[in-house]
């Protein structure tokens, strides 16, 4: 289930995270061994195919359930399907909008530097360090 669940996530952001460098914090060690099993079911293996795309720029890391619990708690009690949160249905392809360009842009280093340089000077944040 976890591992169809990282498959769901990994479509519904593509946009956010293509070729973007992403950690995966997971307590479930059957997702951390999806990338490397060798003899997969059919289903693993739609998996590992969904998620190629991002296993260069893809850590999955495993942390321990234990100290994972905020996660726990939000997969053990389950939204019910009504109008504010529908039951969710994949797009058709026909309904998907081709894109005609794409324009990339490069951040300059030095904003990165202003905005942490900030974040020590400020009293509040300076706590929360």
């Amino acid at each position: 289930m976890e591992c169809l669940c990282l498959v769901w996530a990994l479509e519904k952001l593509n946009y956010f995270l293509e070729g973007c460098v992403f950690e995966v914090i997971t307590d479930c060690t059957a997702v951390k061994s999806l990338l490397n099993m060798k003899t997969p079911n059919r289903h693993m293996l739609r998996w590992q195919i969904a998620i190629q795309e991002y296993r260069g720029n893809m850590t999955i890391v495993h942390k321990d359930g234990n100290i994972h619990k905020n996660a726990d708690g939000l997969s053990r009690w389950p939204l019910p399907n009504n109008i504010d949160n529908p039951v969710y249905v994949p797009e058709e392809a026909s309904q998907q909008i081709p894109i005609e360009g794409i324009s990339v842009t490069d951040l300059n280093t030095t904003f990165f530097e202003e905005v942490r340089s900030s974040y020590t000077q400020d009293k509040t944040c300076s706590i929360l360090r």
